[in-house]
């Protein structure tokens, strides 16, 4: 975007080469001012106090540490630095990363481009959370989700409809609408579609 300011953004992760990939993919974005590294608490603390970071991208899993711990530590540090914490495997919900001080939660299995756009997100204000925000862009309605997760259990529709007080060929309407939004034809498909784009806590 033009004229767009230009952040300052901290990266921290004991992983060298999550923690490089990311700076280079963000120095070529115009509107990252300046992209530093961290690879633990201790370092990421310092950095966060002296270069005054806009976003710090967290992970959750920092060796024995917690991504929430360093999370309110570098929010003490540096108390307008946004963060946003990021895992390949763990799982946060919105209260408790809000409750750390973070801005929002995204997963190792995003694209690099979607990871990118959600720290420009945080950066200009805005919270990101994993599973709210992809259900969203799916277009899948907080029903459906439920709907979703029952599916990834293996219920049948007789059972999803027990479970959320529905017909059974109301269940049949949301799982049919479920396929078309995920572009899937199965429940195999769906929960496998759903998996990949974090849906499923």
């Amino acid at each position: 975007m033009s004229g767009a300011p230009g952040f300052r953004i901290l990266v921290v992760d004991d992983h060298e080469v999550v923690h490089w990939g990311f700076r280079l993919l963000l120095e070529r974005q115009s509107w990252v001012e300046r992209s530093v590294g961290a690879s633990d608490a201790t370092e990421a603390i310092e950095v966060a106090r002296d270069l005054r970071p806009d976003v710090a991208l967290v992970d959750l899993m920092l060796g024995s540490e917690s991504g929430a711990d360093v999370s309110s530590a570098i929010r003490s540090a540096s108390p307008n630095t946004k963060v946003l914490l990021i895992s390949g495997a763990g799982r946060i919900s919105p209260g408790v990363a809000r409750a750390a001080g973070a801005s929002g939660f995204v997963s190792k299995d995003w694209s690099a481009a979607d990871v990118i756009k959600a720290i420009r997100m945080v950066a200009l204000g805005s919270e990101v959370f994993a599973e709210e925000d992809r259900g969203e862009a799916v277009g899948l309605s907080e029903r459906e989700i439920q709907v979703l997760h029952l599916v990834a259990t293996g219920a049948t529709n007789k059972e999803i409809a027990g479970r959320l007080y529905l017909s059974p060929h109301t269940v049949k309407e949301y799982t049919s609408a479920i396929y078309r939004k995920l572009e899937v034809r199965n429940r195999t498909e769906a929960v496998k579609s759903a998996q990949t784009l974090g849906l499923l806590g």
